[in-house]
């Protein structure tokens, strides 16, 4: 008989779990070859491209121009994986994806240094069910997948709180401590200030939600840990302030710190209500527990009793500050995107991982259940990597569009944008796109703005990349010459030269 009177062996064995964690590091890779969809991965991506063929650690370009918007440590990743396995879609995301198990690895750490006390309940131990569910919740899994900055701030903010929540319990050595500076610095150089102001602000709603006060050794940290975190972020922050000056200042903080958070400037409005439902939902297939864990929480909040094992208070303290922070933070900004909120999403699975202990305590046989949940949920990310996701990708991205034009003779034609920007161009169609003086690409409309391109081209053919709806446009005209080279189902690509008699 095993823990708990069950009979499952298996479920026990380090073999299990072995194999286990290789399928969840196989899956985490699998796939990143598809083509970048969306705005920001073609950005991003072309940004770290830029720097690479410069050999540029410092300043950001897009298209040649500055580009300040976020800090450069997915660029580092991305470049590094460049000089690895080349210019492609899956190095622009295997440190997204490194990141990822990053994030699961820090979970599961946390877990483990919980078993002592929790050695009789329910799994094996509680650092391989928090990382069990942590790596195969849906919002880690569709972060980590992609070549943008949400997963690349979880992952050092997760380590960071981590740390010091291990050092929290039992204050042994000032190894954690240092190590929740140390990826303090590493947030800072993820996203900006949010990698230290929400680690600060975790910490100080602990201690207020545990009614004690910091004591002299966390008090004293602050002087010599804020030292060391800005350390950190200087490897970067400090050359590209040298290079470039208050350009600098101005666009990466004032504009993309304050003005984002303050405004609606760069377009993403949504309800203030907005996370409190994105949140549950990157908690799949997890969401059952997770709802129940918080109810079961807030009713030990306001009615007392004793529905969680009081070995789980100062965790679960954690986690609430933990999740709060971020999701109150978010809601009041004026700009919304669902992975503003990632950080939130361990504190989350947390509450859904005590759950699923009291789900199992003194309930031999039920553990298979959790096991058959994690495995069905990487069947079916599998399962649409290979059929969903690549259509997917085919229709947002315009990789097979301009592989075809350029197959039919029309790899140097400069590349037009007509009544849409497609930003997914900027990594498909690097240095062949028109762009304004300020650097941003630009939105031609008329067929007659197409002309006077192609006149100023001295009469050499571009391409057009245009929303479906609209390719009539340039086919009917009689003032082109346009053949439709490809299409998807969003985009059209059409080459064009002026209709001369």
């Amino acid at each position: 008989m095993t823990k708990n009177g069950s009979n499952n062996h298996w479920f026990y064995s380090r073999t299990f779990w072995a194999f286990a964690a290789v399928i969840v590091v196989a899956v985490y890779f699998f796939g990143l070859t598809i083509p970048l969809v969306g705005p920001d991965e073609p950005r991003y991506s072309q940004v770290a491209r830029e720097m690479f063929e410069r050999g540029d650690f410092v300043t950001p370009t897009l298209g040649g121009y500055h580009w300040f918007e976020k800090p450069a440590l997915l660029y580092w990743l991305q470049i590094s994986s460049y000089r690895v396995f080349g210019v492609t879609e899956f190095a622009a995301r295997f440190g997204s994806a490194l990141f990822g198990l990053g994030t699961v690895l820090s979970m599961w750490l946390l877990g483990r240094s919980l078993n002592g006390k929790l050695s009789n309940d329910g799994f094996l131990n509680f650092g391989k069910l928090l990382g069990l569910i942590a790596a195969t919740s849906i919002g880690i899994i569709v972060f980590a997948r992609g070549a943008s900055f949400d997963i690349i701030l979880t992952f050092p903010m997760t380590a960071a709180l981590v740390c010091f929540y291990i050092w929290d319990q039992t204050q042994n050595s000032l190894v954690p401590l240092a190590g929740f500076y140390v990826f303090i610095g590493l947030a800072l150089l993820a996203k900006g200030l949010i990698g230290i102001v929400f680690p600060f602000s975790i910490v100080s709603f602990y201690f207020v939600l545990s009614w004690k006060w910091p004591g002299n050794k966390v008090l004293f940290s602050v002087l010599w840990g804020t030292v060391v975190s800005l350390l950190v972020a200087s490897l970067w922050y400090l050359p590209m302030y040298l290079t470039n000056g208050w350009e600098f200042i101005d666009e990466f903080f004032i504009q993309h710190h304050f003005q984002r958070y303050t405004s609606n400037k760069y377009f993403h409005p949504q309800p203030f209500y907005f996370f409190f439902w994105v949140l549950p939902l990157m908690t799949i297939p997890w969401l059952p527990f997770f709802v129940s864990g918080v109810w079961r929480s807030l009713k030990n909040v306001f009615k007392g009793g004793d529905e969680f094992d009081t070995r789980f208070n100062s965790l679960l303290k954690f986690a609430a500050a933990w999740l709060l922070v971020p999701l109150v933070f978010f809601s009041f900004s004026g700009s919304k995107l669902p992975g503003y909120i990632l950080p939130a999403l361990p504190p989350a699975l947390i509450f859904a991982a005590v759950a699923i202990v009291g789900y199992l305590k003194n309930r031999p046989g039920r553990e298979p259940y959790i096991v058959g949940i994690a495995a069905a949920t990487i069947g079916v990310v599998i399962m649409l990597l290979v059929t969903a996701v690549p259509r997917f990708a085919d229709d947002d991205s315009v990789k097979r569009l301009l592989a075809e034009a350029d197959a039919r003779g029309y790899s140097d034609a400069e590349v037009l944008s007509q009544h849409a920007i497609n930003h997914n161009a900027e990594f498909y169609a690097a240095g062949r796109l028109l762009r304004s003086a300020d650097g941003k690409q630009m939105r031609l409309y008329g067929v007659n703005e197409i002309l006077n391109e192609i006149r100023r081209r001295n009469g050499n053919a571009v391409l057009i990349l245009v929303p479906n709806e609209w390719a009539h446009q340039a086919l009917e005209s009689t003032l082109l010459q346009a053949e439709l080279i490809a299409q998807n189902n969003e985009t059209s690509i059409i080459a064009a030269r002026e209709n001369t008699p």
